[in-house]
């Protein structure tokens, strides 16, 4: 069973997916990681994220993978270094590249088809374009000030106040849900869950009885 996790930053996706993943004991995917290691190698190299054929070659000449230490680049452990600023302010440059996002989508389901078809699997166009027949779609919400609370204690706000890191949030935002390849939005039969005022567990509960609902 694929069960897609959807929704923007500061939703609670990673934390929720992750411990969904664990109470079932079926895999967890993180494809946000993904899109965040082809921006780390496009950076690398010093290409302009503007150009997509300069992107995919970069894709062409590395390999992004998925273990238990986090996601790799060429076999490197780089879940720190995918989350400083630099990689935070052009993903979604990157990722809005429709050849890049086709790319990435075959990686991500190769990754879930390797195990054995169970995984949870969070983003922001799983349940609408990589994985849109799974059986149990979930779409995460929360008020933008409560998504900026929450990612003020993350590493990659770098010390920035709460209002920059909405104004950033509200910015790549924008730039998800407008883009032309996989937009960022709730799929048409995903459960919608608001998370401003719930604890983990209780967003983990309510996505496991739905999840229990359809076995």
């Amino acid at each position: 069973m694929v069960i897609t996790i959807d929704g923007p930053s500061g939703v609670g996706k990673s934390t929720v997916a992750r411990a969904v993943a664990n109470i079932l004991s079926i895999s967890y995917l993180d494809t946000g990681a993904m899109y965040r290691a082809a921006t780390l190698a496009v950076i690398r190299e010093g290409v302009d994220v503007t150009i997509e054929t300069e992107l995919l070659d970069v894709l062409a000449r590395h390999t992004i993978g998925y273990a238990e230490i986090g996601i790799t680049l060429d076999g490197e452990p780089v879940a720190s270094d995918v989350r400083s600023e630099e990689v935070t302010d052009e993903v979604s440059a990157v990722s809005a590249h429709a050849g890049v996002r086709s790319q990435l989508v075959e990686m991500q389901r190769r990754w879930v088809a390797d195990q054995d078809g169970d995984a949870v699997v969070e983003g922001r166009d799983i349940g609408t374009v990589v994985f849109p027949d799974a059986r149990v779609k979930i779409y995460l919400s929360a008020t933008p000030l409560v998504r900026a609370q929450r990612r003020a204690g993350d590493a990659e706000a770098s010390g920035k106040t709460v209002a920059e890191i909405a104004a950033q949030i509200s910015a790549r935002d924008h730039t998800d849900s407008t883009r032309m390849a996989s937009p960022l939005r709730a799929a048409e039969d995903a459960v919608v869950i608001d998370t401003s005022e719930l604890s983990i567990d209780e967003v983990v509960d309510e996505i496991l009885q739905y999840v229990s609902a359809d076995v």
